[in-house]
């Protein structure tokens, strides 16, 4: 490494890690005056909402580390092009294109990092945050677990088993419900292909009630059905795995084992694609920042370039929303939806080379 690369290097590692510091700041702020109300109305202690946002963390940092790689290759090379540090290094014979070579390596060392990161940290971190805000501040009872790749959920008299929750749109689909007597004795079993909620109850659809009275069980079968149970989403929702809750190879075993069983998928596919797409930006954000920051031999101050990367990183963060929200709902195909983003803005990084004088 030569002594420029060091310089460089430093230069964006300072301003990468104060970017972090302060995007943590703001984040921490607002996500306390966003869910203050409900702590002082659940009566939390400072301990417990201590622990909500220190387990918080890992998420906050996992979305800002691509604006923060943005905005710290806008700025580092925004003043070395306002110090005329890049002009003195292109008397020199080094080339743009060469000055940019150790921003983009540890650029792809901060990607391998967030892969890690979001594969081991993350996941374990937020069933954490979601534990302590459902179980230990609002005080609802841990009625369900999520093992196997499938969803158990224990209610007063019954136990139920199903294989996926769709919990953008309320449906489970392959449940089983058993109920017991007060000696643990199996009374009644119901399997059906899909139940949906409908906003005042579930529907139930290829239904088979299985009673056990005394002697051989009696099987009736029904096309769809409105039965009496008394969970709601909420409680299926508060057991069921979402996809931030999973790093990317369980997701990947998750939706193998969906698709197995012939369920639509396309909700935790859109998700295991953006996995890779937000952490491969980080690559792409990198690239968009240098060139526009070098787009002519003095481009704007700080406070432009600044401006700049903020409204970049956050328009990404709009188009990537919108994306998985779209193939979420099967609008657009789940690899599609997950990319439409990353490839937008690597157009826009390409036309930004071409226009930048080596």
């Amino acid at each position: 490494m030569t002594i420029l690369d060091k310089y460089i290097s430093k230069e964006f590692f300072r301003i990468f890690f104060m970017m972090i510091i302060s995007f943590i700041a703001v984040f921490l702020i607002v996500d306390f005056f966003g869910r203050i109300r409900m702590f002082l109305s659940n009566g939390a202690t400072l301990v417990q909402m201590g622990k909500y946002f220190f387990y918080s963390l890992p998420q906050i940092i996992a979305q800002v580390i691509p604006v923060a790689v943005l905005l710290s290759s806008l700025l580092t090379f925004g003043m070395l092009s306002r110090n005329l540090e890049i002009t003195a290094m292109k008397a020199n014979g080094v080339s743009l294109h060469r000055t940019a070579v150790p921003v983009f390596i540890i650029a792809v060392f901060i990607s391998l990092f967030s892969f890690f990161f979001n594969e081991v940290v993350v996941p374990y971190s937020n069933q954490q945050a979601k534990h302590i805000k459902l179980v230990d501040v609002q005080k609802k009872k841990q009625g369900g677990s999520f093992k196997q790749n499938q969803i158990w959920y224990k209610s007063k008299n019954a136990i139920y088993n199903f294989g996926f929750y769709d919990y953008e749109r309320n449906v489970i689909q392959g449940i089983t419900i058993n109920y017991f007597d007060q000696n643990f004795g199996l009374e009644k079993r119901i399997d059906a292909r899909e139940a949906r909620w409908t906003g005042n109850g579930w529907i139930f659809t290829n239904v088979m009630i299985t009673s056990f009275p005394e002697g051989m069980p009696s099987i009736n079968r029904v096309g769809s059905t409105s039965l009496d149970i008394s969970e709601t989403p909420a409680d299926f929702t508060a057991v069921q795995k979402k996809a931030d809750e999973m790093g990317y190879l369980e997701l990947r075993d998750y939706i193998k084992k969906i698709r197995s069983e012939g369920y639509d998928a396309s909700l935790y596919i859109t998700d295991l694609h953006g996995k890779i797409a937000f952490i491969v930006v980080n690559l792409i954000l990198v690239v968009l920042g240098i060139s526009f920051s070098l787009r002519t031999e003095r481009s704007g101050g700080i406070a432009a370039s600044f401006g700049a990367g903020i409204i970049l990183g956050f328009s990404y963060w709009i188009v990537f929303a919108f994306g998985l929200s779209l193939g979420r709902s099967g609008t657009l195909p789940p690899f599609l939806a997950a990319w439409t983003a990353n490839i937008l803005f690597t157009a826009a990084s390409v036309l930004m080379i071409f226009k930048v004088r080596t």
